[in-house]
């Protein structure tokens, strides 16, 4: 059974048409069935599988894909080839693009911006208007 659908409301950026979801069922704690969520280009960057959830103004878009129990949500956008799992959150205006993989309890938030084949797992944290990009590494209980 489908968790989501994409609806006929969208918006364009960068060429690339984003639809809004509207959940099919309920996801405790997280959206009612029936609800509004973020904006995705195609349902392959959401998993159907489950408690992942795109909210708020939120975008996924390109071969990016949002899994597990993670959640990308208020001006968040995630893009390129980025894979977001685990637990992990990508909030605020926070940006995660290219091959940058964020899994574990990681956290994503502010201004940040991951790029590149950063990997982020652990229990991680990029904040504010950090900038980690190339082929960087954060395990445990980094924080930047």
């Amino acid at each position: 059974m489908k968790k989501f659908e994409l609806t006929e409301n969208y918006k364009m950026y960068c060429g690339r048409k984003l639809f809004q979801i509207r959940a099919l069922v309920s996801i405790k704690d997280v959206v009612e069935a029936g609800e509004t969520g973020g904006y995705i280009e195609k349902e392959g960057n959401l998993s159907q599988f489950n408690n992942a959830w795109v909210s708020g103004n939120a975008q996924v878009f390109g071969n990016a894909r949002v899994s597990g129990n993670s959640r990308v949500t208020e001006n968040a956008r995630v893009s390129g080839n980025a894979i977001v799992t685990g637990n992990s959150r990508v909030t605020e205006n926070a940006r995660v693009s290219g091959n940058a993989f964020v899994t574990g309890n990681s956290r994503v938030t502010g201004n940040a911006r991951v790029s590149g084949s950063v990997f982020v797992g652990g229990n991680s944290c990029v904040s504010g208007n950090e900038y980690v990009h190339g082929d960087a590494l954060l395990l445990g209980y980094a924080s930047l």
